[in-house]
């Protein structure tokens, strides 16, 4: 593996929104003979120190999953623990995220979060909402199928009222019902942990977001392997659909 100062990145070629699987906890801790919780724990300063990354090299978006619909179904006890980390961790942030002018944001129901869990993040997001360097924004309670579903309901209740007929409805104002229809595509999609799936993840969003999956688990993925991802994304060709030939005459927008 290469060092990290080894790593050089194209800074005109970066990415403007990350989005991140973070997979892997469990397992790191059973490889360890150690409690799910310790694994999340772990985690978390792995996210401190992806965040700070992100930061550093400009990124604009940096999405994380951190806890699915489908996460409400594990054992009691661990969501218990999930969500006590949560309010932790996003406690003992917030005085870095304001002071390196990070936003947080959310996506997904927190509705459903506890009571408590909510309220932090809430005043977490008011405390960091002058910031205008990087987006956090933490994937809570989300599910991609259950994003699009309401986006579709949110439609055809434009359509009964008629605000909107069924030709207007383009994946334009799909997007723009969907809650990140404030913040681009991502261009990079990372999964950790070895699996090769998308996990009902920003399945709208990444039609043509480039996927890099890596067998490091989540508490052990370094900013150094951040840097290699980014350099992987970087060497590639984004043609969106065109030919190599057509890319140097097609819009900027598509770049």
């Amino acid at each position: 593996m290469s060092n990290n100062k080894d790593i050089t990145l194209d800074y005109a070629n970066m990415p403007s929104h990350v989005a991140v699987i973070m997979d892997g906890n469990g397992r790191w801790a059973k490889a360890r003979g150690l409690d799910r919780s310790l694994g999340h724990a772990e985690g978390v300063n792995t996210v401190r120190k992806i965040t700070e990354e992100a930061s550093e090299l400009g990124l604009k978006y940096l999405t994380l999953y951190t806890f699915s619909t489908e996460n409400w179904n594990r054992p009691k006890e661990e969501v218990d623990a999930l969500m006590d980390l949560i309010v932790m961790a996003i406690e003992r942030e917030t005085p870095d995220l304001i002071k390196n002018n990070v936003k947080l944001a959310t996506i997904g129901d927190i509705d459903k979060l506890p009571a408590h869990t909510r309220a932090t993040l809430e005043e977490c997001m008011r405390r960091t909402a002058p910031g205008t360097g990087l987006t956090l924004v933490l994937a809570l309670s989300y599910s991609s199928h259950s994003e699009i579903t309401g986006a579709m309901r949110k439609i055809a209740e434009e359509v009964k009222n008629g605000n909107v007929s069924p030709e207007e409805i383009t994946s334009e104002l799909i997007s723009s019902k969907l809650h990140t229809s404030s913040m681009p595509d991502p261009d990079l999609l990372i999964r950790t942990g070895g699996e090769k799936r998308i996990s009902n993840f920003l399945l709208w969003q990444i039609a043509y977001t480039e996927l890099y999956f890596t067998p490091t688990y989540w508490p052990d993925f370094s900013k150094e392997n951040f840097r290699e991802a980014i350099h992987h994304y970087q060497t590639r060709e984004r043609r969106f659909g065109l030919t190599s030939d057509q890319l140097p005459a097609a819009d900027s927008s598509l770049e």
